[in-house]
Formats: structure tokens, C-alpha cells, sequence
């Protein structure tokens, strides 16, 4: 095996989080909470060391969702 387990359950647990990242507009503490992360730091740590970006960063680069969100003009 070229990774141990404890990198890949990272590994794993960074993929749901950029999916949910990507589409959708929950907190960073759901985020983090959703995908075994447990806290945000936990989360923002684990993404820098990973894609050399924090989640904020990442979310604002990737989102694929155009919806409108609660309280924007339609």
C-alpha cells in the first residue's frame, strides 16, 4: 500500500468536503462536522496541508452551484 490509513480516511474525508464545498452553502463548522473533521480548524488545516488552500478559498474557486441564494434579488 503507498499511503497508510490514517491518510486515507484524510483523504477520503477531504473529497466529501470538497464536494459539499463545491455545491452547497453550508458553514464551515457543518462542513467539518459532516465529514469527520470535527472542527474547522481541523477542516482548514487538513485542506491546506492537502490542496494548499483553505476551504473559504476553495469554495469561492470551485463552487458550481449559480442558484440563487436566501435573500438574493431574483
Amino acid at each position: 500500500m503507498a499511503t497508510t490509513p490514517s491518510r486515507y480516511v484524510e483523504e477520503i474525508r477531504m473529497e466529501a468536503a470538497q464536494a459539499m464545498l463545491e455545491g452547497g452553502d453550508d458553514p464551515m463548522a457543518a462542513v467539518a462536522r459532516r465529514t469527520g473533521f470535527g472542527s474547522p480548524e481541523s477542516l482548514r488545516r487538513a485542506s491546506t496541508r492537502n490542496l494548499g488552500i483553505t476551504p473559504g478559498a476553495y469554495r469561492a474557486r470551485f463552487r458550481t452551484t449559480d442558484a440563487p441564494r436566501e435573500g438574493d434579488r431574483v
